[in-house]
Formats: C-alpha cells, structure tokens, sequence
C-alpha cells in the first residue's frame, strides 16, 4: 500500500475506525435558518461519507437559542426539536461506511451575526466584526449563572448527539469561540474563579467536559479540539495547550484535535497558500509527546504525501482533512487505491469556501469544485449525444472545460500553443503560490487518462470546422497604460519576470497595488532584488476578496522591509526608474534599474468566435479571461458549468 500508516485501522476511545482520516468540522451554511438539517446538508454529507474517511465530524452545531449561534444556517443542536434532522444526518453518513461525529460549540465573541447578545469571559471585542459591520460589535461579561448554564447547554448537546445516533462528540474550544476565550489571557481578564491562572482559564472547559461525561456516561467517545496556540501576542502558548491537553486525558477525554488561530489570526487557522503547509503539525507533535490518548493533526494537510509523513514521523495519530474533502471528497479512496495523482487539490486559495460565500452569508463552494453545496444538480454525468469537441486555451477555464467534456463521453481536441496552464503556470513560480503546481499537475494528469488530443499550434477556424462545439477559451493580456515612458526598455510585465523572459536590474519599482503586484514584489525580493511598490490608491489590495491572503501579504510585506508608496500616480519612466505625483500634486523621482508593471489584465481581443460561426460551427461558446479576467474559481466554474450543458 502507498501510504500504510494512513491506512492503519485505528481507535478513538471505544471507536473503531477503518482508517487514520477524519472529516474535520467546518461549516457550510447549507442548514435550515433555525439549524435544522436540509436536504441539501444531508446530500453534501453524504458525497463526503461516501469518500472514505474513518470518521465524518459534522460541522460546528450551537448549543444553545440565548447566544451561542454563529453564523448563518449553522447547524443546530439547541434543543429537541433538532434531534429528528440530526438522526437523518447521522444514520446517512453511518450507511456509507463512515463512523458519525459532530462538534458542538459556543461562538462566544466571533458572532457573524447581528441577532442574539454577544457574549464573552470579558468585555474584548473581535476587531474582524467591528470592520465587516461597520459598528462596534462589544461583548456583554458572562455572569455566573450565564456561565453555569451555558455548561449545562453543553452537556445537553452532548446527550442531544447521543439521542440522534452520533458515535463521537468533539467539544470545540479553538479558534477563538467560547471556549478559547476562557483559555486565552488575550480575551480572559477576569479576576473571579474563572480568570487570571490557567487553572482558572482552563475551569470553564473542564466543567463543560465533566457535564458532559455525567450526561453521556464514561464510555461514550468524546474529544476536544483545541488550538495549539492562538496566535495572539498576549494569547496562550503551547506549553498552556499541553497542560490543557494533559488535564483533559486526566478527565477522560478519548483525543485531542489540535488546529491553531482565532478568527483575529485567520491566517494560522485557515492557512491560505502563502502560509507553509501542515501549518499546525508542529503544535501537535507538542502536545503529543505529553499525553497517552490520541492527537489529531489538522491545518493544510493536503496531500496524502504529507499526512503519511506526519503519521509516520510520530507528530499525530489521526489526520483531520477539512478544505481538501471539499476540493475532493474522494481523496481518501483515491489515496487508498494508490491514485494520489487523481486527486483534485485544495489549492488553499480561500475564495470559494470563504471569501465569495460565507463571508459574503451564502453556502460554501469550492474554487477547484463546483460540486460542493451543488451536489443534488450538477453531480457529473454522461452525455445524452457523443459531441466532437474543440477547446481553444489550455488555461484554467479551457482545461476544466476539456476534462469534464471527456468525462462526459466527448470526443475533446484541445489546442494550446505553450505549454497546459495558461497564466496559472507562472502564478505557480513563487514558492508561495507553490499550491498551484498540484492543480496543474492533476488537470495534465486527467488530460493524459482521459486519452484528448492535445495540439500544441494556434487554432483557426479552417481547423475547428468540423467540431460539433467549440469553446474559445483564450485568456487575457496584461493591461498597458498610456503613461510616456513605459515601453521602455527597462521596463517588464510581472509575467514575464514569473517565466524568467527578462534579465532584471538589482534595484525594482513594482507599479501596481493587487495581488500580482505584491506576489510579484516578494517573489523579486526573495531572489535577492531591493523592491518598492508604488501604488496610485491609498492601500494595497483594497478588492473585498482574499481576506487570508491580504493579511499574510502585507505580514510578508512588513517581515521583508519592502518600501510601500501609496497615493502616487506615475506620470513618467525613464531609463532611471520612474516619476510619479501624490495627492498634493508634488513630484518624486523613485529610481530603479527596472521597472515592473503589474496593473492588471484584460480581455485578450479575439475574432475567432465570430470566425468559427462564420464557418458553420454549430456551437460557439467562450469563457475564462477571454471574456473577463478573474479569479481561478470563476475560471474552473465557467469550464464546469459549460461543460455540463454540451
């Protein structure tokens, strides 16, 4: 077997599971608005059970109707009245061979939401919410008795699961709900039995563990997930986690689930890409060597590679996969069959399980899979007629498009004249963006199983002619401004410097104030280069997307000393560097010996739809940069969706 550890049948207190991989809980919105279960929540369980994981966590349910809710359509676990949804989820995931778990948890000071009191240990606000809805969002103190029945809530929830046929309850107290802000000095100021040590930080856990135990008796499987630290300056360090962890196993805790962050530190709690991968392993192995229960090891372990080397290196007992089974909720059964190379990869982008949805209060998707919350509508499926199909562009767009055409039953030719991966393969060349490379190398993967020819030439309409379909997928180009100066010798598209196409001088003004622009920045900073950003607007990436990414961005920004000029508007290159004019009108020269230009892109201008109606090509169709330039999730949905309909 390929990854033997991974596949190790294992146990969680009396739980016997069939492998070392569970379904970390994350939420998806897909619930009811009072938290019951939706068939739509019982259709996305059920695609992931059917994936093969050991064990499925169901998302975090609230316990309680008086705060504890977080976001919206969170599934619930408050009350009796959930019990009939949640025997449904549970009796579905337990019929497609999965054991059945679900995390139940208190938001505490992280509430999404503007309905129901704001709750919290003390009066510390979560500084996000305050941002997102423009208005202080200020915690109200706990009282004693509010403390002593939100542990009773607790408890309740803990029998409500046992009730509903769940074999393990994980406790959430990570990431900065309740729980966490008991633990954390950083949110804890309290000075009563509930504040100031850690033996009375840490009371508020052990009594919603002992709660529950009196509830559910001492056999029944349960866990605690915690993070190994929370990131915060003034936080908790991972030597608290560990005595923590230590009094939990005293208290009959059967694991500990270690992650890391609060919603503050998102960063270290859904890592994007430019945060190195396993990202909390190293809090896990820690608490590991401290205590005799099981840990499980969670935070961008993506690929089967890396989980059997944290199992095999001792640093976890069980791998919690939470993005990865919403990329691909078969990654466990291909991993085991020995086919990680068909495994579609979590590129830890953040954009469709966070940005454009649940930030945004909709149902989580997935940028590298439009299945995910669509399950019961666009699940893959043949093609009522054979087609002959013609892509033009092996981008994103134009290879999702080919691949799921040829999954379909399709005769697929796709014409690309470099090499498969369009702008993707230069965005995959910082170490940074290095998540890409996977994707590309399963789309390549999938090109080469699925047995479509691939022409390296440029398509015309004298070639396409006789395609049934055809989809012109070309892509953009980067947006020159009219600016004197700027076709100067010296001057470089960031493309072109991600594929080495130009020599670069030692000392570089990047013009430009996004994602490329920074990426590009850091990329020439880290070979070696003195950069300067130097933007028009007041900020860099001001765009509403990719909230993770800016924050890791401008740390990396700030941790490399690059100079940053906001508010300049260039008015001229020279073979010095450039001159630019603030909001006062007063001029500055930035010298440089090279300057990089990454101000965006836009449609690639193209008559070859038109030539290939023109021709008799009964269907045309284009999608991706082509038509506008956007993001890898609007690429791989236009290619999907497209695809779905031919």
């Amino acid at each position: 077997m390929m990854f033997p550890n991974l596949f190790q049948p294992g146990r969680i207190g009396r739980l016997q599971l069939r492998n070392r991989v569970l379904k970390a809980p994350t939420s998806t919105g897909m619930s009811n608005i009072d938290g019951s279960v939706s068939e739509r929540l019982i259709r996305h369980y059920r695609d992931v059970a059917r994936g093969g994981a050991g064990l499925i966590v169901c998302e975090y349910a609230f316990i309680d109707d008086l705060g504890a809710k977080s976001a919206h359509c969170q599934l619930g676990i408050a009350s009796d009245d959930h019990i009939p949804g949640l025997a449904w989820l549970a009796e579905t995931i337990k019929e497609e061979g999965a054991r059945a778990g679900i995390q139940i948890e208190h938001c505490g000071r992280q509430k999404f939401l503007g309905t129901q009191p704001i709750v919290a240990p003390s009066v510390v606000p979560w500084p996000a919410l305050k941002e997102r809805k423009g208005q202080a969002a200020i915690p109200r103190e706990l009282t004693e008795p509010e403390i002593l029945r939100i542990i009773e809530a607790f408890g309740d929830a803990t029998r409500r699961a046992v009730d509903a046929g769940f074999e393990l309850v994980e406790i959430h107290g990570a990431h900065g709900y309740l729980i966490t802000n008991f633990l954390s000095p950083h949110t804890n100021k309290r000075t009563d039995r509930w504040g100031g040590s850690l033996d009375n930080r840490m009371r508020f856990l052990v009594h919603v563990v002992e709660n529950a135990r009196a509830k559910v008796g001492r056999d029944f499987p349960l866990t605690v997930r915690l993070s190994g630290t929370d990131y915060e300056p003034d936080g908790f360090p991972v030597e608290e986690t560990i005595e923590v962890a230590k009094r939990l196993e005293a208290l009959g805790i059967d694991a500990v689930h270690i992650s890391g962050g609060d919603h503050h530190q998102m960063i270290h709690q859904v890592s994007p890409m430019a945060i190195e991968r396993c990202h909390n392993v190293w809090a896990a192995a820690a608490v590991k060597k401290h205590v005799g229960i099981p840990v499980i090891a969670s935070g961008s372990i993506t690929l089967p590679a890396l989980a059997e080397a944290v199992l095999a290196e001792g640093k976890g007992d069980f791998i919690g996969l939470a993005r990865p089974l919403w990329a691909d909720p078969d990654w466990v059964n291909k991993a085991r069959a020995g086919r990680p190379e068909d495994i579609r990869p979590c590129i830890r982008c953040n954009d469709g399980c966070l940005d454009r949805t649940f930030f945004r209060y909709q149902a989580v998707s997935c940028s590298v899979n439009p299945v995910i919350g669509r399950e019961g509508d666009l699940k893959l499926a043949p093609a009522a007629r054979r087609k002959n199909v013609c892509i033009i562009g092996g981008g994103p767009a134009g290879l999702e498009a080919a691949r799921v055409c040829a999954e379909r039953g399709h005769a697929v030719t796709l014409y690309e004249k470099r090499a498969l991966g369009g702008v993707s393969i230069e965005g995959s060349v910082a170490e940074f963006k290095s998540d890409l490379r996977p994707l590309l190398d399963y789309w390549k993967t999938q090109i080469d199983k699925l047995g479509i020819t691939v022409r390296r030439e440029e398509a015309d309409s004298t070639a396409v002619r006789n395609a049934d379909v055809a989809i012109v997928a070309v892509g953009g180009a980067p947006t020159t401004p009219d600016i004197p100066g700027i076709a100067g010798d010296n001057v470089v598209e960031a493309l072109t410097v991600f594929n080495g196409g130009a020599a670069i001088g030692p000392c570089v003004v990047v013009l430009g104030g996004g994602e490329t622009a920074v990426e590009v920045a850091l990329y020439l900073h880290d070979r070696g280069h003195r950069v300067s950003i130097l933007h028009r607007r007041e900020a860099l990436m001001t765009r509403d997307v990719a909230v993770t990414d800016r924050i890791a961005y401008t740390e990396m920004i700030a941790a490399r000393g690059l100079t940053v000029l906001t508010g300049r508007q260039v008015v001229e290159v020279d073979a010095r560097g450039v001159i630019a004019v603030d909001n006062t009108g007063t001029r500055q020269r930035v010298d440089a010996d090279s300057v990089v230009t990454a101000l965006g892109y836009r449609p690639l201008p193209s008559t070859l739809a038109e030539s290939l109606r023109a021709v008799g090509v009964a269907e045309v169709f284009e999608i991706g940069d082509g038509v506008r330039p956007a993001r890898i999730f609007d690429a791989v949905h236009a290619g999907y969706k497209l695809a779905m309909r031919i």
